[in-house]
């Protein structure tokens, strides 16, 4: 391929990810987070911003070894009066163990008369300068055009001028920002495509917001009209709506427009696994509907759609699922038909016969049971466990007696409000009877803890398995008080699978045990754990 069909990836999930509303990195997090980018083949991974907190000095002081990508640091150009070498804000950027730099700088005039009071001349210089200077001390350095877009629009010639000043200090790339977020893609293309007749495609980047919801379309517009290197973030993190989403961009550039990257072999197929990574280190559910990643992005529920995919899935589905590391769903629902079934079947290794009257019988149950508030869409181990015990192919683990949950709500000594949940249970498994008594900072927190208790001695299996989302649905507010509860649970474990199980009760304890069972009983039946001998009568 030739270099104009090679694309250079900037992630900046580190920096501009970082200031998204709710969003605080550890230092640990910022390591694992660069090791995957690393791992993933990403041109430049951009730490963050050194000087402006703590957290990003002791990142850059001792930041992890890169095989593939080049470290790069995000600063600003001096400041006026100051001369480049005797800025600190520059020095605390220069000083640190990143050879690269992108350093921001404003391109609307606007910002330059109103935001900086800065004469324009002058500002210009101060861009020259900065980066000149930049340049004796780093191996790349890049200039971020702030407000590009808005400032080209306003006055093309100082918005160009601006460009120029950082190419002749010798900037390697040239990114073309559009900070606000607000322009569209047609008007990305014509601008690109303007500044791309004066300055070389191979020399500039794009930086898009998503505050119009077209982060990644003004993206690939850009790409379209010449810009080679892309910057975006993990899910699209990012200040405001956020910033072009690198999950979508990626298998867009490669997969739909046929570019080359710098990712390494099968890097694709790390996407989901990357997109959830990042979930899991900031604590939010992941958002099953985002595009290539989400756990919706292949699922199927139609009859009629679910029997077109069985025979060839490119007729529901743009990519297949696997390249970018996902997979097909097949949803069974109360608008399942028998064809949904037997896809669900063959997904989890079931061999059952259509004709066989337990595949009509299920359908039936699933129908019932939704009408009574279950939602197996959601709760795929909830299914499989339900079509497993009908089939009788799923063992029963252990057998619940009896749990009795109770909540104390006291102001101690102190005048501290105590808020605590003890639960009992007693426990049929291993041929006896278990009963333990466990503690949490709710009900459902308590049982789970007791049940733990009870169980761990006797599957350690369960020692990694941790619940990451927990939902509760009045189904019938008529009832007020006494409405009948829907609870999903969310389950993760150390190997990265995750797995969503129901329970419908009218009471929330009940209904959340039920789930619960279904989660434990799921993770041991995955795990091949060897069910325990009951005592002989």
């Amino acid at each position: 391929m030739s270099q104009s069909n090679r694309i250079y990836l900037f992630d900046t999930t580190l920096r501009d990810g970082a200031q998204t509303q709710g969003v605080d990195f550890t230092v640990a997090d910022k390591v694992a987070i660069a090791r995957e980018l690393d791992l993933l083949g990403i041109d430049y991974i951009e730490g963050g911003w050194p000087g402006a907190n703590p957290t990003d000095d002791r990142f850059f002081a001792e930041p992890p070894e890169f095989k593939n990508a080049k470290f790069t640091a995000f600063g600003m150009t001096r400041r006026a009066g100051r001369s480049a070498a005797n800025d600190p804000g520059l020095a605390a950027i220069l000083a640190t163990r990143a050879r690269n730099v992108c350093m921001v700088g404003k391109t609307w005039d606007f910002h330059v008369d109103v935001a900086l009071e800065v004469d324009r001349t002058e500002y210009l210089e101060m861009i020259g300068d900065s980066l000149a200077y930049a340049k004796t001390r780093m191996e790349e350095v890049m200039f971020d055009a702030e407000h590009f877009f808005d400032g080209y629009k306003a006055n093309p010639d100082y918005a160009m001028a601006c460009l120029a000043a950082a190419d002749k200090a010798g900037a390697r790339w040239l990114v073309l920002c559009d900070t606000n977020g607000g322009t569209l893609p047609h008007e990305i293309e014509r601008i690109v495509g303007e500044v791309a007749k004066k300055i070389p495609g191979e020399r500039l980047g794009i930086h898009t917001h998503n505050d119009t919801e077209n982060a990644v379309a003004n993206t690939l517009a850009a790409v379209r009209a010449g810009v080679r290197q892309v910057q975006g973030t993990i899910n699209g993190l990012g200040e405001r709506c956020g910033n072009a989403n690198m999950i979508a961009l990626i298998p867009n550039l490669v997969l739909k427009m046929g570019f080359e990257t710098g990712l390494k072999e099968d890097a694709l197929q790390r996407l989901t696994h990357l997109s959830r990574l990042l979930d899991d280190r900031l604590n939010v559910v992941p958002n099953r509907s985002a595009a290539y990643v989400g756990t919706r992005a292949f699922a199927h529920k139609g009859g009629l759609h679910v029997s077109a995919v069985e025979k060839d899935p490119k007729t529901y589905e743009h990519i297949d699922p696997e390249l970018v590391g996902n997979q097909r769903i097949i949803v069974v629902s109360d608008q399942a038909g028998r064809s949904n079934i037997m896809a669900r079947f063959r997904q989890i290794g079931l061999e059952v016969d259509p004709k066989d009257p337990r595949v009509a019988r299920l359908l039936e149950i699933v129908k019932e049971r939704e009408a009574e508030g279950y939602a197996y869409d959601g709760a795929d181990a909830s299914f499989e466990l339900l079509a497993r015990h009908e089939l009788h192919t799923v063992p029963d683990y252990f057998l619940l007696q009896s749990f009795r949950v109770m909540s104390e709500r006291r102001v101690n000594a102190r005048g501290q409000l105590i808020a605590l949940s003890e639960a009992t249970v007693k426990l049929d498994v291993a041929g006896g009877r278990a009963m333990e008594v466990g503690e949490g900072n709710g009900p459902v927190n308590a049982l789970d803890a007791a049940l733990r208790k009870a169980l761990l001695p006797i599957y350690p299996e369960l020692e990694d398995m941790r619940l990451v989302d927990f939902k509760v649905r009045i189904l019938d507010s008529a009832g007020g008080t006494a409405a009948t509860t829907r609870v999903m649970i969310e389950s993760a474990d150390a190997k990265g699978q995750r797995w969503s199980t129901i329970g419908v009760s009218p009471n929330i304890v009940d209904a959340s045990y039920n789930a619960l069972y279904d989660a434990i009983t799921y993770k041991l039946f995955r795990d091949e754990a060897q069910p325990a001998q009951r005592a002989q009568k």
